[in-house]
């Protein structure tokens, strides 16, 4: 397997059929993607029936309702070819379309209202390594890759060019805000050498920003962030390639990569060969607290995400891992580095322990990765879309505390789920916060409905809901356990 194709593929999720239940779009990098629609009847026992969707080599995964016709549509990020959207007729009827204005081969993709005008906005990037790998022009190169920002209008979008291809090794983008001005930036997280890139919105547009974090990974492969509470409110965690295990039999496996892909660090380089976890102080300074809460090495690194497993009202983290390349472990069985995914246990203190007892250790070399209810049994599962295997469902039956699940819709406006909102639950032991996204971690797009986990003896004293525009919403006489449907009717 050639070395970027083993980067694999995404996952997403979303109910794409209105039945109440999440289905789930799997991508593929050298087959068909596939819909498996949910057809789970009580929890505990998932069910699915598939259905292909006759789009190959396909990277990232989205479902989003994309029209504003009130039904979630999927996106999908493809190989040598501009992304593809798939506009949802219902009935499980879909009509293929290209869903950029240019011939972007936009490796990842995220959406977001970035200018607040009620309608969902577009970044996407490439990956320069790829578009060099398939023999791409430079003159090619330059017309089909880079980072561009599309700003959706009422004729279609807007297009603004904010990095060119040789500058691009996107992997992952993260559409929040960074700055605490109430406005959502741009995170573009690039691989090898290539530094992250940041643009901050401002009253003139979009500001440049390479020395906003002090440090950074220096392959950012996947980009999550969560509000740890007390323990140190919002969390960005992003992963990388570090070795959990450092005995001299597992540093073997590692050291012949190393030699041939020596990286470029340069003297005050602010990029790290490890995860880093950012952390904002009282003066809203960013600082690298990975190695301090236990997070800085989960091994060769792809998608990282936060999540309430165990539902005891604290983020835990899980980490899925594994290489497989000839050029890189030729020195290997079948060149491929296998490493268990970590689950990592969040306490009270913003630390983090493993958690083997969860078994999540799965050496099937996941890439895309989402926590999501499956069941509808108010816990988290976890669906990871694997190498060269099939992708796995882990049916979450840790018997912890007890679940909340909040989906939103926002008729009146282009943005029917509200992606953006804000969700604060206050309960007797403090507020749990949590946000409405469509992609997160590596690859993968996150289903607009929300969890929160409440631990035994906790009580539900309200929600608020934060919408995009700014409006709130009080939510009263919440119970343990719901199912929550907040629907705004703007008059």
């Amino acid at each position: 397997m050639r070395t970027y194709l083993a980067n694999g593929a995404g996952v997403a999720a979303g109910d794409l059929d209105d039945d109440g239940r999440i289905d789930l779009v799997f991508a593929s990098v050298d087959n068909d993607s596939e819909i498996l629609w949910n057809a789970t009847v009580s929890p505990g026992a998932p069910d699915f029936t598939d259905m292909r969707l006759s789009v190959p080599n396909t990277r990232a995964a989205a479902i989003i309702d994309v029209d504003a016709d009130g039904r979630l549509d999927v996106v999908l990020t493809r190989r040598n070819a501009a992304p593809m959207l798939l506009r949802n007729l219902g009935d499980r009827r879909f009509v293929r379309d290209l869903l950029l204005p240019n011939h972007l081969i936009a490796y990842t993709i995220a959406f977001a209202d970035l200018n607040g005008d009620g309608a969902l906005d577009i970044v996407a990037a490439s990956y320069q390594a790829e578009l060099e790998r398939e023999a791409y022009s430079s003159q090619e190169q330059d017309a089909r890759g880079g980072a561009f920002y599309y700003q959706r209008t009422a004729t279609g979008y807007l297009v603004q060019r904010l990095a060119d291809s040789a500058s691009t090794q996107a992997l992952a983008i993260a559409l929040i805000d960074l700055d605490a001005d109430g406005r959502r930036d741009i995170w573009i997280g690039n691989d090898f050498d290539q530094h992250d890139q940041i643009w901050l919105r401002t009253n003139e547009g979009w500001q440049p920003r390479g020395d906003f974090f002090a440090v950074t990974s220096h392959s950012t492969m996947s980009i999550d962030w969560a509000d740890l509470g007390a323990a140190g409110g919002a969390a960005l965690f992003t992963t990388d390639m570090n070795p959990y295990d450092t005995s001299p039999q597992n540093l073997a496996r590692w050291v012949p990569m190393m030699s041939v892909t020596a990286q470029k660090l340069t003297a005050g380089d602010v990029q790290l060969p490890a995860n880093v976890m950012q952390l904002r102080d009282d003066d809203g300074v960013w600082h690298n607290e990975a190695a301090r809460r236990g997070v800085d090495a989960t091994g060769w690194s792809w998608s990282g995400r936060f999540g309430d497993f165990d539902n005891d009202g604290l983020q835990d983290l899980y980490v899925v891992n594994g290489m497989v390349a000839l050029d890189l472990f030729g020195h290997l069985p079948d060149g491929a580095l296998i490493e268990e995914n970590r689950a990592l246990r969040g306490d009270a203190d913003g630390r983090f322990t493993l958690a083997p007892k969860w078994g999540l250790n799965s050496t099937a070399s996941g890439r895309g990765m989402l926590p999501v209810d499956i069941d509808g049994d108010g816990d988290l599962d976890i669906v990871i879309n694997n190498l060269r295997g099939s992708a796995r469902l882990f049916e979450n039956r840790l018997c912890g505390g007890n679940g909340l699940l909040v989906d939103l819709r926002w008729r009146s406006a282009q943005n029917t789920r509200a992606v953006g909102a804000q969700l604060e639950l206050r309960t007797s032991r403090g507020v749990l916060r949590r946000d409405v996204r469509v992609m997160s971690g590596y690859l993968s797009g996150d289903a607009p409905q929300v969890h929160f986990g409440i631990a035994r003896g906790v009580t539900i004293e309200g929600l608020d809901v934060i919408w995009p525009d700014g409006a709130r919403s009080q939510v009263h006489d919440v119970q343990v356990g719901e199912f929550v449907h907040v629907v705004r009717e703007d008059r």
